[in-house]
């Protein structure tokens, strides 16, 4: 079988937004589980899936450059990881007026588990020099890019992609940031960043480097059309702010959108999870303006992944109800009405609304 086939086989289940390169968003009945099948995750690239050599090189402003491979990381001591992922650009057609973007719906969100070796120990073993400021991750994929604006003085006939972090986030041990070979027990396929990729906790999935190439110690801030370009709130009346750690967010899975159900007692059900949280707290309104009720919300099965919260709803009276959910973390941040508009559509986590007939 070749790779074509295998990568046309594996993304059957998925619902396409993109062909070449390939996005596609996870069904609704992924978000059901605490794990996502590989099957069912969501899928983002930037580029084409890439050829790779199976080497990983870290340098830059450090006193031991390395090339490792899998077998290198793999003799590091393993960690396993449950972690949430979603697009920064997850409800971009929800935004009036539409942003520029993939056209992504609500499901460009998933939780896998991963394995890997821990970035902090990876680099403490190539010493980053005391002139170190940031770390940049390079991908192997690359082509051609719509720039924006503000970079309009780079070559963008074949970008690498490319992001980074601060020293300060990435030698962090709590922040438990992986270089993943694994995924659901199974070794990375191509569209999940084979044979290794980064994988950053709390923050959306541009930070989790696909296809890991490179890792260099910066020693001044990186700038870059997916750091400083692409990946960043335009927003109108403020200076632009850098995409990082995903918003507070809860969504109904249970009813389906536009189900019926049977008159009674019916339990909402639904996923809850943010960047700073944990959630805390998950209510549910039934009408357009109507009180807010408290919701069951599960505690965390593990620090990076959503949770599950439920609530008993008497849904007594036949005809259309609207439903909605609205989260809050530990940080106190709470879902918005709006979604907050952006330029290039990314960060929104308002308020879902969601509609049932009940009979």
């Amino acid at each position: 079988m070749t790779l074509a086939d295998d990568l046309q086989q594996a993304r059957a289940p998925l619902t396409m937004i993109h062909g070449e390169p390939f996005n596609a968003e996870a069904p609704p009945e992924a978000l059901t589980g605490d794990i996502t099948p590989t099957e069912l995750h969501y899928v983002r690239s930037n580029f084409p899936v890439p050829v790779h050599d199976g080497t990983l090189e870290v340098g830059g402003a450090v006193e031991l450059p390395r090339t490792l491979t899998i077998d290198d990381l793999r003799a590091m001591a393993p960690v396993e990881r449950v972690v949430t992922m979603e697009c920064a650009g997850n409800g971009r057609l929800a935004m009036r007026p539409l942003p520029i973007g993939e056209p992504w719906g609500d499901y460009a969100v998933s939780t896998a588990r991963w394995t890997g070796a821990l970035l902090h120990q990876v680099l403490e073993q190539a010493k980053p020099t005391a002139e170190g400021v940031e770390v940049r991750f390079t991908g192997a994929d690359h082509g051609s890019y719509l720039l924006h604006p503000v970079l309009k003085n780079i070559d963008a006939s074949d970008l690498t992609f490319e992001r980074s972090l601060t020293l300060a986030d990435v030698t962090d041990p709590d922040a438990e940031i992986l270089i993943a070979y694994e995924m659901n027990g199974e070794a990375l396929n191509p569209d999940h960043g084979a044979p290794f990729r980064l994988i950053v906790p709390h923050w959306y999935g541009v930070a989790s480097v696909k296809w890991l190439k490179h890792i260099d110690v910066l020693t001044e801030p990186y700038v870059g059309e997916f750091e400083t370009g692409h990946y960043m709130y335009q927003w109108a009346d403020r200076p632009p702010e850098r995409v990082t750690r995903m918003r507070v967010r809860a969504r109904i899975t249970d009813p389906a959108r536009g189900g019926i159900i049977p008159a009674g007692t019916y339990t909402v059900r639904g996923k809850a999870w943010s960047g700073t949280g944990p959630v805390t707290q998950v209510q549910v309104s039934l009408t357009g303006e109507g009180d807010w009720h408290a919701a069951e919300v599960e505690p965390p099965k593990g620090p990076y992944q959503w949770q599950d919260w439920s609530f008993e709803w008497q849904a007594t009276e036949a005809g259309r109800h609207t439903l909605r959910a609205r989260a809050t973390d530990a940080a106190g941040n709470v879902q918005p009405e709006v979604p907050p508009w952006n330029h290039l559509g990314y960060g929104n986590n308002a308020i879902e609304v969601t509609y049932v007939d009940v009979r």
